[in-house]
């Protein structure tokens, strides 16, 4: 790090001062600075080969290089001088019937993150792992994987694992450590276990509630205590307030026309978001206009959820409850007059006059006197608009707090008034979501607005949480705290999680834990919480261990293992055993025994035998068992919707819950978030996670201090782009230094557009000090100022620069196509007027005909694959991305390779803009390779490496490639990568294992890209050919859908269509019909086999585009 130099044309600057040159508000743009017109940015972008680039991006000096040579060849001489060990092949007495070698094995299970599980299909070569997809009969996945579960692969043969059991450093077998814990219960028996503690995270496993239940029962003082940094404590206290007990929403976004989300990113991350992802991009079809939802989206962060938002709200944490109680107080009031509307309207015959169709509702200021106490006043005072200095409450000056006499902006006002009118318009037709970072009373408030709304048993049900217990983790964790301080704790049992890290700052969990004289932590990685236990225990990864857990609706499934423990690791399940009379017991055994006295309702309640309801399939246990591990789900487990009746107004119009820190209208902000990438930290040593680029930021390797760019410019923070290769840019941001709350902690400012003024968002995870090689060190620990009255936001930061630079690896900058339509948007009613309207607009040329050819048309007389990618479905989650890297074996390349525009990620996701800069329009692009038919990568290769198959594939001759990377230069995609260096690793043995046999590992100075997942298409031909099902004996065809890309199978949106263009009942064929569709640089006549679907918005005709 060094000191900042002079500045470069800032980012944060680019808005106030660079208006006259900046783009039209209909053109898209991916910068600030290609927003501006920035002559600069210009300049350096159009250099984008200049021949002096490799003196100055490569550190490898011809002197070094030299060196280099020299030694390895040196070594090449003394590689056969050693012995190596004799390694058998021992063949099967009898062969499994379904184990054929190179043809794989699909098994169901489960994973869970937060206490929710997703259905799994992992695939499974001669016994290894290597592929993860979701399960298509699982309901919280329906099929779809998110980017955790597609990198739990590299977890599992993670060589940082946890591998041996130790105490006090020293390593010892499980015996010692049986007869260790026995003699600590021992000495806790008199006591009734009063000194006795159990630290879990979420739990939803039946089996584990079971047995952490049966050892309470045996130790009647000892207590369970609960922990998760990303628990959903606000909205189960939210549901206790508005209907006196604790129950969890469960949405039907398929049935929702208006959906109103306060901070609630529903596609991007929590329980169900794989099928609400689902169901909200299956209702943005546009070829069904009618049945097209619109959605409103109040946020601070942006996120995928709010990027796809028809009408998106940029407010403060603290701004969101206000704006909340001021919808809530106009629907109220419309509910209330509705009856004299609806009289007038049976009067007259006059549907208008109904509240139902609009008509009647409230203004934001009409609403202020309604009878009842609305819980907010809404008058429209002050001038200006949404995003100024101040956001969107008020005109008090910056950063005013939503308050109970507080005012919106017109513009705010009349987005509020748009936003009621339309739920009312809609009852029963409508949903309101609360995010899990908002406080209780945003959550009741949208409990009744759904319930005033008639949504409730609609569009929105409530079933019992899913956690065995639900309570509130941070008073559980004070509790914790407070007993062991008071020296009441003589052993505690950690089982998952790391409170060392991430518990809030000032309970200072690590100090009260030292004072506990036996400590045990069973974990997955030696971490900051394993540092300061006495017994180390490694943790079986869930492929590796037996367990079961519920999904987002209550749906158990059983975890069963694919591969025996790599290190000899145990389960939760075996440590709660070692503490009862049967500690020899299989997490196997332990998990079939309970479901054999409990298959009816797996409760957990009690370990006899309960009667069978009537939707639980009858039959011997055993044939039961199997069918559940076969199908991956449990019948008749699924938790039935209650009925629940709203509490009093007073306690659902409760009083604001007011800022947690300060009170000072100019204070700063500040908002806690999960990472979108290695969640709360738990995927901090997955360098497929930590080279992702995140949905917003593009950041990789990094946690940033992120602000709005107005903020950045008013704070002179530098905030600046720099390039290493012409079109390769990267961040040079300023050091800051955040003091909240007495704490302080130093990161690098990110200016993110869209994001509200006087705010700043830090991403939770990053900092660790004991993640692993990979990921100790990396960025910043946000849970350093975190409190425990400050969990997700608090008022009252102070920022300041340091006057040092930091290099942020931000893909944004990478493989600009700037100047093009490259993404093109309509409205829904543009779209129902002209469908061909999306072929219209700034940047957008029209495609050359068919017959610009030098050369006739080659007939494709088999197959011909295609794909269409609708960037009106796609949400920006990554899961493509992950999947493609999992399954094609792509290596990470390190913060310094990305710094240089060299990340190997075959698919990638742009984003997009349009409109001002502090609100936005988002779209999400993936662009793998095109499979162009007049591909311009082809002619330039000098040894024909990259070739077109007769099915018209661009296909990579790896054996041939010498690495001109002529054709990485004509790709006007920018979709190939080069393998500067070994960036593979070949010796670690656990890596060898989660690779793909079905794909080529490719070494130095070979170019790659998409394939189109050949290897797939193959194995989908090779079992056509042997179903001679077709007329005359002939193999039939591959059937449409049977071959799914590696990124369309991890889609959760549905986003990316993949097959066969000569088959027109295929999907691929119909989409690729459609009025939406375009090619990607079309006017280039590449001609390209990946085409998109254009977006379109549905936006409220009040609140214009």
């Amino acid at each position: 790090m060094t000191p900042v130099g002079t500045a470069r044309t800032s980012a944060a600057a680019t808005p106030a001062s660079a208006t006259a040159t900046a783009r039209p508000n209909d053109a898209c743009w991916r910068t600030l600075e290609e927003r501006a017109m920035d002559p600069a940015f210009q300049e350096r972008l159009s250099n984008e080969f200049p021949s002096e680039i490799e003196a100055i991006t490569d550190p490898v000096a011809r002197r070094t290089f030299l060196k280099l040579m020299g030694a390895s060849m040196a070594l090449a001489g003394v590689t056969a001088c050693t012995r190596q060990p004799a390694e058998k092949i021992v063949p099967y007495v009898r062969q499994p019937e379904e184990l054929v070698p190179g043809k794989p094995l699909f098994f169901a299970t489960a994973m869970t993150l937060g206490g929710s599980a997703v259905g799994l299909l992992v695939e499974s070569h001669e016994g290894r792992p290597t592929k993860i997809e979701g399960n298509p009969l699982h309901p919280s996945s329906l099929g779809a994987t998110d980017v955790f579960a597609q990198a739990a692969i590299l977890n599992l043969y993670d060589p940082d694992r946890s591998q041996t059991l130790t105490n006090l450093g020293d390593i010892r077998p499980w015996s010692a450590f049986l007869g260790a814990i026995r003699s600590a219960l021992a000495a806790q028996a008199p006591l009734q276990g009063a000194g006795f503690r159990i630290l879990t995270e979420s739990v939803s496993s039946p089996t584990l509630a079971a047995q952490i239940r049966e050892a309470l029962g045996r130790y009647p003082s000892a207590r369970w205590h609960q922990w998760d940094p990303a628990s959903p404590e606000n909205a189960r206290e939210g549901s206790r307030l508005a209907f006196g007990r604790y129950v969890a929403p469960q949405y039907r976004f398929e049935q929702a026309d208006v959906i109103l989300a306060f901070d609630a990113d529903f596609v991007g991350c929590g329980s169900g978001s794989l099928r609400y992802a689902r169901e909200f991009a299956a209702r943005r079809r546009p070829e069904q206009p009618d049945r097209m939802n619109r959605l409103y989206a109040v946020e601070s962060m942006p996120t995928p959820t709010g990027s796809r938002a028809d009408h998106r709200l940029p407010a403060k944490p603290s701004e969101i409850e206000a704006i909340a109680r001021a919808i809530a107080s106009a629907v109220a009031a419309a509910e209330r007059l509705r009856p004299r509307f609806d009289a007038a309207r049976e009067r007259r015959g006059d549907a208008s006059a109904s509240v139902r169709a609009g008509g009647g509702v409230p203004t934001a200021a009409a609403a202020v006197g309604a009878p009842g106490g609305a819980p907010a006043r809404l008058e429209k005072s002050g001038s200006g608009r949404a995003g100024e200095s101040g956001g969107p409450l008020g005109t008090g000056g910056p950063g005013q707090p939503a308050s109970a006499g507080g005012s919106f902006r017109p513009a705010v006002a009349t987005w509020i008034d748009a936003a009621a009118k339309d739920l009312l318009a809609h009852r029963g037709r409508g949903l309101v979501i609360a995010g899990d970072h908002q406080p209780p009373e945003v959550h009741a408030l949208a409990h009744a607005m759904n319930d005033a709304l008639g949504n409730a048993g609609t569009t929105v049900v409530y079933t019992d949480p899913i956690e065995a217990e639900p309570v509130n983790q941070l008073a559980s964790l004070r509790d914790l705290v407070a007993d062991m301080n008071a020296g009441k704790v003589d052993m505690l049992v950690i089982v998952g999680g790391n409170p060392v890290y991430t518990a809030p700052a000032d309970l200072q969990f690590a100090d009260a834990m030292n004072k506990v004289a036996i400590r045990v932590h069973l974990s997955l990685y030696e971490d900051e919480t394993s540092e300061r236990c006495h017994w180390r225990i490694p943790e079986t990864h869930f492929l590796e261990s037996w367990s079961d857990a519920r999904g987002h609706d209550g749906t158990v499934s059983i975890v069963q293992p694919l591969i025996a423990p790599l290190y000899g690791g145990r389960s939760a399940h075996e440590l709660l055993a070692a503490m009862t009379d049967r500690p020899e017991r299989s997490a196997y055994d332990i998990v079939r025994e309970f479901w054999s006295h409990n298959a009816a309702t797996g409760s957990g309640e009690s370990a006899e035998p309960a009667p069978r309801p009537p939707n639980m399939p009858a039959g011997p246990f055993e044939r039961q068992w199997r069918r559940w591990l076969h199908d991956g789900v449990v019948p008749g487990t699924a938790f039935t919707p209650k009925q629940v009746r709203m509490a009093s107004a007073a306690a659902t119009m409760a009083p604001s819950s007011g800022s947690p820190s300060s009170n000072e209208p100019s204070a700063i902000e500040i908002a806690f978030r999960t990472d979108p990438s290695i969640l709360d930290g738990r995927f901090a040593n997955n360098g497929w996670l930590q080279e992702l680029p995140k949905p917003i930021t593009k950041l990789t390797w990094d946690n940033a201090v992120i602000v709005s760019s107005a903020t950045a410019e008013r704070l002179k923070i530098a905030n600046d782009p720099a390039f290493t290769g012409g079109e390769h840019g990267q961040i040079v941001s300023e050091l800051v230094e955040l003091r909240f709350q007495g704490r302080r902690v130093r990161g690098p400012m990110f200016a993110v557009v869209g994001h509200p003024d006087d705010c700043v968002t830090v991403h939770l995870g990053y900092g660790r000090t004991l993640a692993g090689h990979v990921g100790s060190g990396a960025g910043f620990n946000a849970n350093l100022i975190r409190t425990s009255d400050a969990l997700f936001h608090g008022r009252g930061v102070e920022m300041a620069g340091t006057g040092v630079a930091y290099s942020l690896a931000c893909t944004q900058y990478h493989h600009l196509m700037e100047g093009r339509g490259l993404v093109r948007a309509v409205t829904r009613d543009e779209y129902v007027r002209d469908p061909k309207s999306v072929h219209e607009g700034p940047g957008i040329e029209p495609a050359p005909g068919r017959t610009i050819t030098l050369y006739p048309d080659y007939k494709y007389e088999g197959y011909k694959w295609g794909m269409a990618i609708d960037v009106n479905a796609c949400i920006g989650c990554n899961a493509c991305v992950v999947g493609c890297h999992a399954e094609n074996n792509i290596p990470v390349v390190g913060k310094a390779e990305v710094l240089r525009g060299r990340e190997m990620h075959w698919i990638r996701v742009d984003t997009y803009y349009r409109g001002e800069a502090d609100r936005p329009e988002t779209y999400f692009q993936p662009v793998p390779c095109m499979h162009c038919e007049n591909a311009p990568c082809e002619p330039v290769c000098p040894v024909g490496a990259t070739v077109h198959s007769d099915e018209g594939l661009n296909d990579m001759v790896y054996n041939r490639c010498v690495g001109t990377r002529y054709c990485s230069n004509n790709c006007p995609y920018k979709v190939r990568r080069f393998n500067y260096f070994l960036y593979q690793d070949w010796n670690t043995p656990s890596l060898k294992l989660g690779r793909n046999p079905d794909v080529s590992v490719r070494s130095r100075g070979v170019m790659e890209k998409c394939t189109y997942c050949v290897q797939r298409i193959n194995a989908a031909r090779i079992e056509a050919e042997k179903d001679e099902s077709a007329p005359g004996g002939r193999p039939r065809r591959i059937r449409d859908g049977e071959i799914q890309t590696a990124c369309q199978q991890a889609c959760p949106a549905d986003a990316i269509v993949f097959g066969d263009l000569n088959d027109p009942g295929s999907r691929v064929a119909k989409l690729q019909a459609e009025a939406r569709n375009y090619s990607l640089l079309g006017e280039l006549n590449t001609r390209p086999r990946t085409t998109y679907l254009a977006a379109v918005r549905n936006v409220n005709p009040e609140l214009g585009e």
